[in-house]
C-alpha cells in the first residue's frame, strides 16, 4: 500500500467484504512449517496473523509503508510475527523466503514484469508464490474517478498526475509465472459479488482505497470539490436499485518455484 491518506477505519468498513479475497488466496496456500513468510502491503496487520497460523512459519514479517496502517499493528506483533515501515517495491528479505504473499497490495505499483521478478528472487527452491490483485479498473466507479482527476482544477492541482493501471491480464500472468520458472501455477479472474444498501456505498468503499491515491494529492477543500464532482458524474451510471449490486473483479494467482 501507498503512503497518504490511507484512514484504518475507513478502509475497514467493508472489512468482511475486503477479507473474503485474502482467505480465499489463503486456501491456496500450502503449509510449510517453521519456514518464512512476508505479507507485503499488510495494513493493519491482523489478517497476518492468520497468514501466519496457516503457514506455520516460524517466523512472519508484515510489511507495510503506510504508517497510519501500521499503527494499528502492535496488537499483533509477537509469536513469531513482527511488522516493518517498508515499501513492496525496495523491500528485501532478511533471508529466501518460503513464502510471499500478499494480497490487494500490488496494484499500487508500475512495472510488474520487473516486480515479479524481484518477489521470484525472494523465494527459495520451493516456495510458494500468492497474489491477489484488484481487477475493477473498468468499472464507473474507477473509470469516473480518473476522468474527474483529468478535470480542472484537480489536474493542475496534481501536476497532471494520472494514475494509470499497473494490472495486467490474467493470462500475463500465467505467462510471466512461466517465465520466471515456475513449475506450478493457478491463476483466475474471480468477480466477487457485493450487495451495498445503496449506490452512494459506492463512493464509501472508493474512498477506502482507489481515492486515497487522488486524496494525498489535494488540499482538503479541494478533494471535496473533487469528491462533490465524483459524486454527481458516477451516481447517474448506477443502478437505483436498493441493496446496490456491485461486483468487484479480482486477479488471485499461486505459484511455486
Amino acid at each position: 500500500m501507498t503512503e497518504g491518506a490511507w484512514n484504518p477505519d475507513q478502509y475497514q468498513r467493508f472489512r468482511a467484504e475486503r477479507s473474503k479475497p485474502f482467505f480465499d488466496l489463503l486456501a491456496m496456500v500450502a503449509p510449510c512449517p517453521g519456514g518464512q513468510v512476508a505479507d507485503l502491503g499488510c495494513g493493519t496487520g491482523e489478517l497476518t496473523t492468520a497468514l501466519h497460523r496457516h503457514t506455520g512459519a516460524a517466523g512472519t514479517v508484515g510489511i507495510d509503508n503506510s504508517e497510519t496502517m501500521l499503527a494499528r499493528s502492535a496488537p499483533y506483533a509477537g509469536g513469531g510475527i513482527r511488522f516493518e515501515l517498508a515499501g513492496i517495491a525496495t523491500f528485501e528479505p532478511r533471508e529466501p523466503l518460503d513464502v510471499v504473499f500478499s494480497n490487494a497490495a500490488l496494484h499500487w505499483i508500475r512495472g510488474h514484469r520487473e516486480l515479479f521478478a524481484r518477489l521470484a528472487g525472494m523465494l527459495k527452491t520451493g516456495g510458494q508464490l500468492a497474489v491477489q490483485v484488484p481487477a475493477n479498473h473498468g468499472h464507473p466507479s474507477h473509470t469516473i474517478a480518473d476522468e474527474v482527476a483529468r478535470e480542472e482544477p484537480f489536474a493542475s492541482a496534481m501536476g497532471g498526475y494520472e494514475r494509470g493501471v499497473p494490472v495486467e491480464e490474467p493470462e500475463w500472468y500465467a505467462e510471466t509465472l512461466d517465465e520466471l520458472g515456475f513449475r506450478e501455477q493457478s491463476v483466475r479472474l474471480q468477480v466477487y459479488v457485493h450487495h451495498l444498501p445503496s449506490r452512494t456505498e459506492v463512493i464509501e468503499w472508493t474512498r477506502g482505497t482507489l481515492l486515497t491515491d487522488y486524496e494525498k494529492r489535494l488540499s482538503p477543500a479541494l478533494f471535496e470539490a473533487y469528491l462533490a464532482r465524483y459524486r454527481e458524474r458516477l451516481l447517474p451510471l448506477l443502478s437505483e436499485a436498493e441493496p446496490y449490486f456491485y461486483p468487484f473483479k479480482r486477479i488471485l494467482m499461486w505459484a511455486r518455484k
